[in-house]
C-alpha cells in the first residue's frame, strides 16, 4: 500500500522541522487515489491523471510537484516507484504585487483603529496590534500568538513561526512604551487569558475577526480598492515594513548583502528569497538598491 510510504515520508519531513500540513493533506488524497486503483507504487500516468482532476493549471502544477518530490524520495529506496515528468509546468504560483503604505497612510490608519468602536479598550487593542505590525513586521499570526512571557527585556519572542523556529524581535523604544501603555489596560481586562490580543469577550483574538475590522479602517479612510488594485490586507503592514527596512540599504555590495541577511533574519524568512522577492515586487525599491551600487561603484573608482 502507498499509504504507508506517504506516511512515512511525512514523518520524516516534519521531523526535519517541516509544518507540512497542507502537503500532507494532498499526498494522502493522492496515496488513497492510488490504493483505489489496487496500484503499490507511483505511477507518473496515475499522479498526472490525480493533479488533473482540479481545474486550474497552477493548482494542477502544485499538486504534480508535491507528487513529485515525494516520488523522488521514495524512488531512491525503491526504484519501481516512477518520477512523474512536470507535465503542468511549474508550481511557481504568481505573487500579488503588495501594496506598500506610506507614512501618512499608516498614520491614518493607526488613528482610525485607535478611534474605533465604542469602547476604549476596543481602540487600544486594535490600536496597539496594527502599530506592532507597522513598527516591528510581525506576521499577523505571529502577533496574535504572542503571550505575556514572549515581552521580554530583549524584545518579543516569537515561538513556533511559519516555518517552526523562534526568533527574537528587538522593539524600538517608542514601540515597547505603546505596548506597555497597552498592557497596563490589558492585565486589569480579563486576568485569566495571558493573551496580549484578546476581544472584548476576553477571548483570544481570531484572525477573521481582525481582518474584518482591518478591511473597515480601509474602507473607512479611503484606501484605494478595486478590481486590479493591490489588496490591503493586515499582511501590507508587514510588506511595508519590510520595504522601509531594505530602503535603508548602505551603499557597497557586500554590505547589501549583509542587510538584506540581517532583514531576512528579523521577518523570520526561512529563505533569503522571500526577502530578494520584494525588490522585483517594489520597483521603486530595486531603483535605491541599484543606486546605492552605482555610488560605491563612482565612489571607489
Amino acid at each position: 500500500m502507498l499509504s504507508q510510504t506517504v506516511q512515512n515520508y511525512i514523518e520524516v519531513r516534519r521531523a526535519a522541522g517541516f509544518k507540512f500540513e497542507a502537503q500532507a493533506g494532498l499526498l494522502c488524497s493522492f496515496a488513497a487515489y492510488v490504493d483505489a486503483r489496487g496500484e503499490h507504487y507511483v505511477r507518473a500516468s496515475t499522479a498526472i491523471e490525480w493533479a488533473g482532476l482540479v481545474a486550474k493549471v497552477p493548482q494542477r502544477a502544485h499538486r504534480l510537484w508535491i507528487v513529485i518530490r515525494f516520488a523522488r524520495h521514495a524512488h531512491v529506496d525503491d526504484p519501481r516507484h516512477e518520477v512523474p515528468p512536470p507535465v503542468f509546468g511549474s508550481e511557481t504560483w504568481p505573487r500579488r504585487t503588495p501594496y506598500i503604505l506610506s507614512q501618512g497612510e499608516v498614520a491614518r490608519l493607526l488613528q482610525a483603529a485607535r478611534g474605533y468602536g465604542k469602547s476604549p479598550l476596543l481602540g487600544a487593542i486594535y490600536g496597539t496590534l496594527f502599530g506592532l505590525l507597522a513598527s516591528t513586521g510581525l506576521r499577523i499570526s505571529e502577533a496574535l500568538r504572542l503571550r505575556y512571557a514572549d515581552i521580554t527585556p530583549d524584545g518579543l519572542l516569537i515561538r513556533n513561526t511559519k516555518f517552526r523556529k523562534s526568533r527574537l524581535v528587538v522593539l524600538h523604544d517608542s514601540a515597547r512604551a505603546v505596548l506597555e501603555q497597552y498592557l497596563s489596560q490589558r492585565r486589569a481586562f480579563a486576568p485569566l487569558d495571558d493573551h496580549v490580543f484578546v476581544s472584548l469577550r476576553g477571548t483570544p483574538l481570531i484572525r477573521e475577526c481582525v481582518d474584518g475590522i482591518f478591511r473597515e479602517l480601509v474602507k473607512r479612510i479611503g484606501l484605494p480598492q478595486g478590481a486590479g488594485l493591490p489588496r490591503i490586507t493586515p499582511h501590507s503592514l508587514r510588506h511595508t515594513f519590510a520595504v522601509r527596512a531594505l530602503q535603508t540599504c548602505p551603499d557597497g555590495r557586500e554590505r547589501i548583502a549583509r542587510h538584506m541577511v540581517a532583514v531576512s533574519t528579523y521577518l523570520g524568512h526561512v529563505d533569503a528569497a522571500a526577502t530578494y522577492w520584494y525588490l522585483q515586487a517594489t520597483p521603486e525599491l530595486l531603483r535605491d538598491i541599484a543606486s546605492c551600487c552605482e555610488c560605491h561603484v563612482e565612489n571607489a573608482s
